[in-house]
């Protein structure tokens, strides 16, 4: 776990993907403030704490992660804690909005996460999600990173009504790679039995430059285009809910 996270940590700063995400969560945390000032903000499952700084421009951005070796990765000086998502150490009603980016797919208790997150956010505060998209995406990282489960959309419906919460918006992101990420997934799962196992860095390994930013220009135009016209499918869904 400790080799993931500083894999991660390496890749986050310029990998498609990872510019892909900011581009479609950035607008979303923006149209939630909506403009409000001095919002107080939790990332749950914060990891290395990256995605902190998305928060921080709507107010103080707080974050936990369950591995004392990510939390000690976080930057920036925002404050963080060691923590479980099923049971989180804050008070009920704090917070103005709560998110959690691709931890719930590795969570066993899903909707005891979720009714966590839906705790601590104030009435009205808005939880805003992202999680990996379909079981048949199973790969080599989904393995490393033991996931538990991949979701659909009416999955995730499910899980939000069992934790008290109204969808405002459940949909796909990376619908423009698809074919890649399944083309990608298939064939290690063909080649694993030859390949000695699990590699993970197989997924999170930044490509050569060139193929890097064509693969950033494409998810991130593909971003833009999402705010106006949803996708059919997707490698993961963007979530933002309610707590009424």
């Amino acid at each position: 776990m400790d080799h993931g996270l500083e894999l991660t940590s390496q890749a986050e700063a310029n990998h498609f993907w990872f510019n892909g995400f900011r581009s479609f969560v950035a607008p979303v945390l923006a149209d939630v403030a909506a403009g409000r000032p001095g919002l107080h903000l939790i990332d749950c499952g914060c990891g290395t704490g990256h995605n902190l700084n998305l928060l921080a421009p709507h107010g103080r951005a707080f974050g936990f992660d369950l591995t004392l070796s990510g939390v000690v990765r976080v930057k920036g000086g925002h404050p963080v804690a060691q923590a479980d998502i099923t049971r989180i150490p804050f008070r009920s009603d704090t917070f103005d909005v709560a998110t959690s980016f691709d931890v719930l797919q590795c969570v066993p208790e899903d909707v005891a996460a979720v009714r966590e997150m839906t705790r601590i956010v104030k009435p009205g505060g808005a939880v805003i999600l992202t999680m990996a998209a379909f079981d048949a995406l199973r790969g080599d990282h989904a393995i490393y990173w033991n996931e538990v489960r991949r979701y659909t959309p009416g999955r995730v419906r499910a899980l939000l009504s069992a934790a008290g919460l109204h969808a405002d918006r459940v949909s796909f992101m990376f619908g423009s790679i698809f074919p890649m990420f399944a083309a990608a997934r298939i064939l290690q799962r063909l080649t694993r039995p030859f390949r000695g196992g699990v590699q993970s860095d197989i997924d999170i390994r930044v490509p050569a430059a060139p193929v890097n930013a064509i693969l950033t220009t494409i998810v991130q135009t593909e971003a833009r285009l999402a705010r106006t016209l949803p996708l059919p499918i997707g490698s993961s869904i963007l979530v933002v809910a309610r707590k009424t």
